[in-house]
């Protein structure tokens, strides 16, 4: 399954490398697209949901790893402002 790894900048200027282990993220987040945080948050949890439901279906075990990465996103999203937005500068 072919993994991706996707680049973000936080609201703070921050930016962060990411995990999906699958390509299901793509249906969620655009490389340069900004998005509000709470919208970010909701599209990282939808995609790395279904990238570790495509490894249980293919391997018959969720992937932990993306569920690792969404909580290192959710914690993180904890330092940032509310109204801010994130941008996904970049998948592959």
């Amino acid at each position: 399954m072919p993994e991706v790894r996707f680049t973000i900048r936080w609201p703070d200027g921050a930016e962060e490398s990411c995990y999906s282990p699958s390509t299901a993220i793509h249906r969620h987040l655009a490389a340069g697209e900004t998005y509000p945080l709470a919208e970010f948050l909701e599209r990282a949890r939808a995609g790395l949901n279904e990238a570790s439901e495509r490894v249980a279906a293919k391997y018959g075990f969720a992937c932990s790893a993306a569920m690792d990465q969404l909580a290192l996103i959710e914690q993180a999203a904890k330092n940032q402002p509310l109204d801010g937005h994130v941008t996904c500068l970049s998948l592959s």
